[in-house]
């Protein structure tokens, strides 16, 4: 027997979360009673009431306003889609809907937004072979990770706290890694990935385009849709009650193919 929920996403208005809502009534999901989504503006109120989404506004980083909105509305599942480096938002999802699963006996869930630049080697990641997200051993590679540059740690650290802190408190956790993601967003607020932005920029204020690691170093790539398309497929599996892997074995890798920089730089 499936339970019904309640589910929140933050960052609808960007570049992968609006993409996730506007692609929201054509998946025809089922098994679920509400759906909220994270604002911070009357505009964007308005226009995630046209995905069929009720707005909510508070601060991810206050914990008291998240253990009120999460208990108030019973909600228990979250897509964290806005913060890959710190943990502050994340945690205080995981204890409230920690207490959300001890006063009502519902499964809870809380998917944090990733990224792949996090398992390479400039985060310390062995690069020797493919890194999968099926390898039993990902939780424990991350845990020995130790990044060369020095900011890379705390998004590491994430990724662990994020699992070590929901399975404390009855919490399942996936983690989902995009890669670079291409192609038009959907979604009513950005519309293109800010990796590709940031490459252009980098280039134009450089006169061009380096190279900085030695031969030619592969990146797994998504279109913003297959990159979607994860999204609700995780999603589906939890309303249908299929019990996706989660915790240590619940990376999620969105990764439909790869290119090598020089061929991106070029």
């Amino acid at each position: 027997m499936t339970e019904s929920h309640n589910i929140l996403i933050t960052g609808a208005s960007g570049y992968l979360g609006g993409t996730l809502l506007a692609r929201w009534a054509s998946a025809s999901l089922t098994g679920y009673d509400k759906l909220f989504a994270l604002v911070r503006t009357d505009a964007q109120r308005e226009q995630v009431k046209q995905y069929g989404a009720e707005p909510l506004t508070f601060s991810p980083r206050d914990e008291q306003a998240v253990r009120n909105v999460v208990i108030q509305n019973r909600i228990t599942i979250v897509f964290y889609l806005i913060d890959a480096f710190e943990s502050v938002g994340q945690e205080n999802f995981i204890k409230a809907l920690g207490e959300v699963k001890s006063q009502t006996g519902l499964d809870v869930h809380l998917l944090h937004t990733s990224g792949a630049k996090i398992f390479s080697g400039l985060a310390g990641a062995p690069t020797d072979s493919p890194l999968l997200d099926t390898d039993p051993r990902l939780y424990e590679i991350q845990k020995a990770q130790e990044p060369p540059i020095s900011f890379m740690q705390k998004p590491v650290e994430t990724n662990t706290r994020v699992i070590d802190l929901a399975q404390a408190n009855g919490v399942k956790s996936y983690v989902f890694a995009p890669c670079i993601v291409y192609g038009r967003g959907e979604g009513f607020g950005n519309p293109i990935s800010i990796q590709t932005v940031d490459i252009v920029k980098a280039a134009r204020a450089a006169g061009q385009v380096y190279s900085v690691t030695p031969g030619r170093p592969t990146w797994p790539v998504c279109h913003v849709i297959d990159n979607t398309s994860l999204y609700l497929q995780i999603l589906r599996s939890i309303l249908n009650g299929e019990k996706p892997e989660y915790g240590k074995n619940g990376y999620y890798l969105a990764a439909s193919g790869s290119v090598t920089w020089d061929d991106l730089s070029n």
